[in-house]
């Protein structure tokens, strides 16, 4: 039997819910199109090209996108060069550009100069007797000024020898002693006049010369003598030479009869030796450099026969310059225009 063909008509009703349906699908069908293809990284079919050098410029995929800069954005960390990067020198840091350096603290009062502690002037009797006794003396490294006595067997050779080793050199002139002890050759006595003292002094200088000056060896007698120390100073200023009171009395006339010549002389403080002993010549010589920090220089006498003395000043020569003593001559102190 022939089956018939059906045809079934929509009604109005159906027909508009086909179009709303259809109408519906076709937005979602977009919507999930354009979706699907920016996912993908496929561009839109209706977006243009981008150009190749601003396409060339984009970070990579797998980039983070740059974050706009804002007023709030805190500075970037500086990163360290690498092989392909180039580095960039360092940002001066803030103090190093907004501060000064501090100014330099000035001390309240200047430090006073370690060169200034004083002056000391070691003047060495007695010598002419021994040139064994002597040598010890011409190794000191510091100036010294070495007085000779005249009319001994060594004193020519010793002056010469003090000379060539750079020391300063005094005739040590005899002079006669309260007691009567003998003075040695070549020694001023009381009532001698003044031709006869100019002559011994004329003498003992060529025998000892050249000389810088002149110190009395003994003579508590004659440097009470106003008339004989005239002389004697007048032909000490006569000749540019130096005169040492050794001040072997209380009584001397020299500071006076100096002050009428208008002639100055100098004088000794400290007698190093009068006890032999390191300890007693130690003690002296601490005396004297008290001295020399409250005037201009302090003079101290030692003897060459003196066995501690030589080794005692040179084993406190590096020591004492340290401190800021300075070895002078007799004569530089006289240069200097100050009277110790």
């Amino acid at each position: 039997m022939r089956r018939k063909k059906r045809n079934k008509k929509l009604t109005a009703k159906e027909r508009l819910a086909a179009l709303l349906i259809a109408g519906l699908c076709v937005p979602l069908f977009l919507a999930f199109f354009f979706a699907y293809g920016k996912r993908t990284g496929k561009p839109e079919r209706d977006a243009p090209a981008a150009p190749a050098e601003e396409s060339a410029a984009q970070p990579p995929a797998s980039s983070p996108e740059p974050i706009a800069p804002s007023s709030e954005r805190q500075p970037e960390v500086q990163l360290a060069p690498t092989a392909d990067r180039v580095a960039e020198p360092p940002v001066p840091s803030v103090p190093e550009i907004a501060l000064a350096p501090p100014p330099a603290r000035r001390p309240a009062k200047p430090e006073p100069s370690p060169l200034r502690a004083g002056n000391i002037i070691c003047v060495i009797d007695d010598a002419g007797n021994s040139l064994r006794e002597l040598e010890p003396f011409l190794r000191f490294p510091g100036p010294l000024t070495i007085a000779v006595l005249p009319g001994l067997p060594r004193s020519a050779e010793a002056a010469r020898l003090a000379r060539e080793a750079g020391k300063e050199v005094f005739l040590h002139q005899p002079m006669q002693a309260l007691g009567g002890a003998d003075p040695c050759p070549g020694a001023i006595y009381a009532g001698m006049s003044a031709d006869e003292v100019r002559a011994i002094l004329e003498k003992n200088a060529a025998e000892i010369g050249p000389i810088a000056g002149i110190n009395n060896h003994q003579g508590s007698l004659i440097t009470q003598d106003e008339e004989i120390m005239r002389t004697v100073l007048e032909f000490c200023r006569d000749n540019g030479l130096c005169f040492l009171d050794s001040r072997t009395t209380a009584d001397t006339v020299v500071p006076k009869i100096s002050r009428e010549l208008g002639f100055d002389i100098a004088e000794r403080n400290v007698f190093l030796d009068n006890d032999r002993s390191k300890a007693a010549i130690t003690g002296s010589l601490e005396q004297g450099l008290a001295i020399a920090l409250e005037k201009p220089a302090a003079i101290m006498i030692g003897h060459a026969w003196s066995p501690e003395l030589a080794g005692i000043l040179s084993e406190s020569y590096a020591g004492l310059n340290a401190q800021g003593y300075t070895f002078i001559s007799v004569l530089g102190i006289m240069r200097m225009k100050i009277t110790p």
